[in-house]
């Protein structure tokens, strides 16, 4: 009997503002046979959607090349502005490894891919993640250093020139990431205050190039329709790096501004694990064993 295989992706699209942009790229997704969309938000802050999907690897990189088309298509990146750091109308294509496959083989599909997109869209691409074909590439922050607007000046030098395409943007489309990764959860922390320089001091204290947890990349942005700004970050390691321990020192270091957290968000999909851990720090259980789980035992 054939092995399940199943990648899930993760695309980020510069665009969380028009909904019908955004389904007309979701739905590139929803008719690619072969692919389970499992979910999809957008962010006006950061005017960007995140879309999540799974499948076997050639259908995945099917899906993955019609959604980069569409949104090359409609997004105009000369007239974007959004929080979040993006150097592209597709600005980060991850391939994650779940069932029946090696990270290998996902690295081998994204940079199938990425050679892909340049050759029929001419989008100049990157390979990052464990596809990084240079030391400094494994981070994605690396790549988009100055974002869209820094890299349409320095894209030209030699050490930010492509892995696939000539050393210019596309007019329109700027440039594209794609790579391979383990599972990631997106978390950020809502604070009570519209100071930026609050939420940017406490991402300092936590991430991990400025001396924090290891595996957290985090900075601080302006949630401007709410008047408040947050903790955005990624937990590269759930496992060596819960949510818990990352949101009580936010909590702490929020505490000596006088300003609370007023919500967390999780951004797309997260394992059940990273939960159960909250649950089980959270409510201090003695033994606690997932086959507790009512939904687990059924299974």
């Amino acid at each position: 009997m054939k092995e399940t295989q199943i990648v899930q992706c993760v695309p980020n699209v510069s665009e969380g503002r028009r909904p019908d942009v955004v389904e007309a790229i979701v739905d590139q997704v929803r008719q690619t046979e072969g692919v389970t969309l499992l979910d999809y938000s957008s962010d006006y802050d950061h005017n960007r959607s995140v879309i999540t999907y799974v499948g076997d690897l050639e259908s995945v990189q099917e899906a993955s090349f019609r959604l980069t088309r569409e949104a090359v298509r409609l997004i105009n990146m000369e007239e974007h502005q959004g929080a979040h750091p993006r150097i592209g109308a597709v600005d980060v294509i991850p391939f994650i490894p779940i069932e029946g496959i090696t990270m290998k083989e996902c690295v081998e599909g994204a940079t199938t891919l990425a050679e892909r997109i340049t050759r029929e869209l001419d989008v100049p691409t990157y390979l990052y993640g464990e596809a990084a074909r240079e030391p400094a590439r494994k981070n994605l922050s690396n790549i988009r250093k100055g974002n869209y607007e820094g890299l349409k000046e320095s894209i030209h030098e030699e050490m930010r020139k492509p892995d696939f395409g000539e050393a210019k943007m596309h007019e329109t489309a700027g440039a594209t990431v794609v790579g391979a990764r383990m599972p990631l959860v997106a978390f950020n922390v809502n604070l009570g205050t519209n100071k930026k320089e609050i939420a940017d001091e406490i991402a300092r204290s936590v991430r991990e190039r400025n001396g924090g947890f290891k595996n957290v990349k985090g900075m601080g942005v302006v949630l401007e329709e709410r008047g408040q700004v947050q903790v955005s970050m990624n937990l590269e390691n759930y496992s060596a790096t819960p949510i818990f321990r990352v949101l009580e020192t936010i909590r702490r270091e929020a505490a000596r501004y006088g300003v609370p957290v007023v919500g967390t968000e999780l951004i797309g999909l997260v394992p059940q694990q990273a939960l159960l851990d909250v649950a089980n720090w959270y409510l201090q259980l003695e033994g606690f064993d997932s086959n507790q789980v009512l939904e687990n035992r059924l299974r």
